[in-house]
């Protein structure tokens, strides 16, 4: 009974709800720049990002080794931590509200599995396509996840002339299923080193990234958010149901098209710079719901912060916790993802039983 005042307090009062988020994300972003073995004063490092960004310079010359950590090394990596974790998030929220599940996530369409593979056959064979250097894994990996989209839209159209949700899952299942076995066989097939190296970059870090990255993920996020955030009436519609959708003149082909591209390429783009990153796209969007209610015209912007100040949380306990050496990203979301996970599934069952 508590609990449901309070969710009906923060829904009412949405402004403090983004204020205490924009709270959350610059708390976790000064902790991403601040807590690490060499310790730098927050003057500095703010004086840091003044010199570079505005070109200003004020007070005594700094270190080039002290401005080096903070502006290639933290910044880029918390940057892109904040990215991943947005874009993961809101394309959750995204396939939340689509399949009418609040279980989804954005690996249930299989982008990340094509995304994943894509970056994993780059890596086995060491391919480096002309022109793109060290741009071949992320380009290749975003190339693959569209690829897995285009798979599972055509088993879809082959199945149904309507893009029904069900099949849909039916399809991002078996494509996912198919893909991570041609992965096994892969890492099975290669060598102690390349298999090391696949292993981890399938775990998910954002650690050895730099401004190169940062700048890659950047318009796939701008697009994919830009197409969410216009449909999120869709969203809302299709809540009611497919029916009920195209009854108040929703185009629920079209929106769901939409939809599925832009959350796709939130997906994509995220796996492609940072490898296999789970739990945050399920977990962040359904925390989010249950304190904001079902509209995504909320849900959607909240979702897309909280999962970005998230990510920079794990990332910054992922390589503190067992200093120097680090974590992936990908094992702490899951350790932290999986009891909350099971938690709210729990919650949901015993919720349905009464």
């Amino acid at each position: 009974m508590r609990s449901t005042s309070i969710q009906k307090f923060l829904s009412s009062n949405v402004i403090w709800l983004y204020i205490v988020t924009g709270g959350f994300v610059l708390c976790t972003a000064l902790l991403g720049l601040l807590v690490s073995s060499v310790s730098i004063s927050p003057s500095t490092i703010l004086t840091i990002i003044t010199k570079n960004v505005l070109n200003l310079s004020f007070g005594e010359e700094l270190p080039t080794n002290v401005e080096m950590i903070i502006w290639n090394i933290r910044l880029p990596r918390v940057l892109l931590a904040f990215f991943v974790g947005a874009s993961l998030s809101l394309a959750g929220a995204a396939f939340q509200g689509l399949l009418r599940n609040p279980l989804a996530d954005p690996y249930t369409i299989g982008v990340s599995s094509g995304a994943a593979l894509g970056a994993v056959l780059v890596l086995f064979f060491q391919v480096t396509i002309v022109g793109l250097g060290t741009f071949t894994l992320p380009v290749v990996a975003i190339l693959g996840g569209f690829i897995a989209l285009f798979i599972v839209f055509g088993l879809v159209r082959l199945s149904s002339r309507s893009l029904a949700i069900e099949t849909i899952i039916l399809a991002g299942i078996i494509v996912s299923a198919f893909i991570g076995s041609v992965i096994s066989l892969i890492i099975s097939l290669g060598d102690r080193d390349s298999m090391t190296q696949i292993i981890y970059w399938l775990y998910g870090s954002v650690s050895m990234r730099g401004w190169s990255h940062v700048q890659l993920i950047i318009p796939f996020l701008i697009f994919g958010t830009l197409i969410l955030l216009m449909h999120y009436r869709e969203l809302n519609a299709l809540a009611l149901g497919e029916s009920a959708a195209e009854h108040i003149g929703v185009n629920v082909n079209r929106g769901k098209t939409m939809i599925l591209i832009g959350a796709s390429l939130l997906t994509g783009s995220a796996v492609a710079v940072s490898g296999s990153v789970g739990f945050v796209g399920l977990v962040i969007p359904h925390l989010v719901r249950l304190v904001t209610g079902p509209n995504h015209r909320h849900v959607l912007p909240l979702s897309l912060f909280s999962g970005g100040a998230f990510l920079i949380l794990a990332d910054l306990v992922a390589r503190t916790i067992i200093a120097p050496k680090e974590l992936p990203i990908g094992v702490i979301t899951a350790l932290i993802g999986a009891p909350v996970f099971a938690f709210l599934l729990i919650r949901e069952r015993i919720g349905k039983g009464r």
